[in-house]
């Protein structure tokens, strides 16, 4: 049976009050029967003092001389004492009991005539105990004796022990009820608190059901406050909103990577089907299968690029020679087209940089010149620390790039206008040039070149940079 976090909180909260309870109601229980007895001790050893301060200065009120009689002798002592609650007084004479003074005992105790003969049978102070109907009595002989009497006297003070202990024991009893009360109320409060705490968890954990059984993605928490729940529903939030992104470009990149890979598979298809056994006309079809093959492998190899772009190890960084880069880009790139080539301007200085990945996008950014430019046009290629950047860009004397297509040209499966080559690519030259750069934590823009054209520029942060000496 699964229990929720809600009930696992408030039982662990009121385990540790219940415990917490518990030892305090068991330290007041001991610590109440501790003062308990040791107020039976100092009581009964109180009134052996005061009767033997009384016993030295009592004085006959009709001879002014010290009392001679033992009777009378404690029945003085009776008069200016009284029994505190649950305690008693007994006086022995003759080994007869003469006088049980205040309130009754809660159980006669002068009915035991073998209790009353040990306690006359006392020569010194002692003390004992018997058992009543009412519990356990404490009790105190104290032997009296006056001179010019020789009828032996005691003063018997019993306490009954059971009675001050049963009102410990209610006390402890309303403390102890009182306890579950207030975990009652605790429970309550805490039940109402956990559910209000842990409502922002039930709606993440709803909402990641809802999701989880459709595709709607629009769906998020509104949890105020700056507490860790709603950090926790800003991060769940967060996470939706790159998970709905991804989830739209996945769906668009799927789309229309089918439709750029069903195109040459239908001419390649069409072309066999009708090929027949003319060997001119057969090499002429296995001429462009094999062209259409070529060009759905490089989606392939494009495709595979952009994925790994977002994948961690993308990028393998090393110390790149800005001038080294810039001169080698323009070595390799006249290879693809009679252009005047050119070198803008070099940075002589070192990148973290992944130097591959670098080459891949400004050679890229060149094959896209040459598409867009004829025999006499300018291709350059250059590189600079501006503002705390590094700049690397391509531009060329060619038709240029309409304002209105200067972001939308980045897409995936996006192709400009004015192209002059016969390649048709498949749009994604771009999209892996800005993968690239963004990977790098930069970026890349198009903007209007000195003169006319286009100039592409890549801007990457300053990472760590070392001026060549």
């Amino acid at each position: 049976m699964r229990v929720s976090a809600r009930a696992r909180i408030v039982g662990w909260m009121l385990a540790v009050v219940g415990l917490a309870l518990s030892v305090s109601i068991f330290a007041t229980w001991t610590i109440l029967l501790t003062r308990l007895d040791d107020r039976m001790q100092s009581e009964r050893a109180n009134e052996v003092q005061k009767l033997r301060r009384y016993a030295a200065t009592a004085l006959d009120p009709q001879t002014g001389r010290p009392v001679t009689d033992v009777q009378e002798l404690m029945t003085g002592y009776l008069a200016l004492n009284l029994p505190d609650r649950w305690e008693t007084f007994l006086t022995i004479v003759g080994g007869e009991v003469d006088k049980i003074p205040g309130v009754p005992p809660p159980v006669p105790i002068d009915t035991d005539h073998a209790l009353i003969a040990r306690m006359a049978a006392a020569t010194r102070v002692e003390r004992a105990e018997f058992e009543t109907a009412k519990g356990t009595v404490h009790y105190t002989v104290i032997p009296v004796t006056v001179a010019g009497d020789a009828r032996p006297g005691h003063f018997v003070v019993a306490h009954f022990y059971d009675l001050h202990r049963d009102e410990i024991v209610d006390a402890v009893r309303v403390l102890g009820l009182s306890a579950l009360a207030a975990m009652g109320l605790a429970g309550t409060a805490g039940w109402f608190v956990a559910g209000q705490v842990l409502a922002p968890v039930r709606l993440v954990r709803q909402t990641a059901e809802q999701i989880s059984d459709s595709t709607d993605l629009t769906r998020r928490l509104d949890v105020p406050g700056d507490d860790d729940v709603a950090a926790l529903a800003a991060t769940f939030n967060h996470m939706l909103d790159r998970l709905e992104q991804a989830f739209v470009v996945q769906r668009h990149f799927m789309d229309d990577a089918g439709h750029e890979l069903r195109t040459p598979i239908t001419v390649i298809r069409g072309h066999l089907e009708l090929m027949g056994d003319d060997p001119d006309e057969r090499a002429d079809t296995l001429a462009l299968v094999t062209d259409e093959l070529d060009r759905m492998n490089r989606i392939v190899d494009d495709l595979l690029t952009l994925a790994k772009s977002e994948q961690p190890g993308f990028l393998a960084l090393d110390h790149v020679e800005l001038a080294d880069l810039t001169v080698s880009v323009v070595a390799k790139a006249r290879a693809l087209g009679e252009r005047r080539w050119r070198v803008d301007e070099v940075a002589e200085a070192r990148l973290p940089a992944d130097r591959q990945r670098l080459t891949q996008a400004l050679m890229q950014l060149v094959a896209n010149a040459v598409r867009h430019t004829t025999d006499d046009d300018l291709i350059a290629v250059g590189s600079a620390v501006r503002d705390g950047r590094v700049e690397l860009w391509v531009r060329d004397s060619g038709p240029g790039v309409a304002p209105a297509e200067r972001e939308r040209i980045f897409g995936r499966f996006v192709r400009g206008a004015g192209r002059t080559g016969s390649h048709d690519g498949a749009g994604l030259g771009l999209a892996i040039v800005r993968s690239i750069a963004q990977a790098h934590g930069g970026t890349v823009q198009v903007t209007e070149a000195p003169g006319g054209g286009a100039c592409f520029v890549m801007s990457l942060p300053l990472w760590e940079l070392w001026r060549v000496s």
